[in-house]
């Protein structure tokens, strides 16, 4: 959804009034957003930011041509105060977080991220983390492995998988996907397999999420990209799983509603919002986009500006 993105940063960084506008990238991965933004619009200053050293040696070699006007930062983007202060800036007029794992890291099989082909289960976006997938599966207690797949899975067969892990890794402990995946198709159902995709997913989706803190993250990372925004500013969010969009949408409407007590008949002083809603919604990709990128299919993208400096 280049086009999209594009279309709803330019009032924020193509704007006559800014004359350096600063747009953070706070999932780099291979550079090809920030590249675009480079390319758009040649007075911005571009912040890129991921927790993936290699992605950023790719981004690095992908964005030489900008010089000095981008600068590349290893951080999870919940360290957005600290890159800020890194970078010396105060306050930014653009941000795009482009949510869960990148197509670089899924094409990658020695990552562990695809269940399509065995490789180590390792999911970790940075190599220097400790936790491991295979951790998890190996260490995690039953409640606590049923936890992270029902709640960041939504898997509705947690704890039968749970048990038929907790039962494998005592006669050998996990170490790549293939056995996983076996385990799984074993573990459910035959007709939630007909129906419900490939029975992997949900798990997968769950180990990369407890392995990476993704959605602590995410909680904390929103109200910091919002404070930091310049009058006029904007936040735009790619997400790719129903997860990271509720707590976009939440996030979203707790700044962009009032705070005056309901029923009265006008808005008290200083409880108006400081943020609109620019996106009516989640916005799903186009026909020509899915065409064009399938992997596109589940983006939910929404989009929030300033429109009121903080109060004191």
């Amino acid at each position: 959804m280049a086009d999209r993105i594009i279309e709803l940063l330019t009032p924020a960084l193509g704007s006559a009034e800014r004359h350096s506008p600063v747009f953070v990238d706070l999932t780099l991965g291979a550079g090809g957003h920030s590249e675009l933004v480079a390319d758009t619009f040649p007075s911005a200053r571009v912040i890129g930011v991921d927790r993936d050293e290699s992605a950023l040696g790719i981004a690095r070699e992908r964005l030489r041509a900008h010089g000095d006007r981008i600068s590349f930062h290893q951080a999870r983007f919940d360290e957005l105060p600290r890159v800020l202060v890194d970078a010396d800036v105060t306050s930014v007029d653009g941000v795009l977080f482009d949510l869960g794992v990148s197509s670089m890291q899924l094409d990658r099989a020695a990552r562990g991220f695809a269940y399509a082909t065995d490789a180590p289960l390792d999911m970790r976006m940075n190599s220097d983390d400790e936790l491991t997938a295979a951790d998890v599966l190996n260490t995690y207690s039953h409640g606590e492995l049923a936890r992270v797949l029902s709640e960041y899975g939504e898997e509705r067969f947690a704890g039968r998988i749970a048990s038929a892990v907790l039962r494998e890794r005592e006669r050998e402990p996990f170490t790549t996907s293939a056995r996983l995946v076996e385990l799984l198709y074993a573990s459910i159902p035959a007709a939630t397999r007909r129906t419900g995709g490939h029975p992997a997913k949900r798990t997968f989706q769950a180990l990369r999420i407890e392995v990476n803190h993704e959605l602590d993250a995410l909680i904390a990372a929103l109200p910091a990209a919002l404070s930091a925004l310049a009058v006029g500013g904007r936040v735009v969010v790619m997400s790719y799983q129903s997860l990271e969009d509720r707590i976009v949408k939440r996030e979203f409407a707790r700044q962009t509603t009032s705070t005056s007590p309901a029923g009265l008949p006008v808005e008290l002083p200083g409880t108006a919002p400081r943020f609109r809603l620019v996106t009516r919604g989640a916005e799903r990709p186009t026909e020509a986009e899915l065409a064009l990128n399938p992997r596109s299919a589940p983006v939910r993208v929404r989009a929030i500006e300033r429109v009121e400096e903080d109060r004191p």
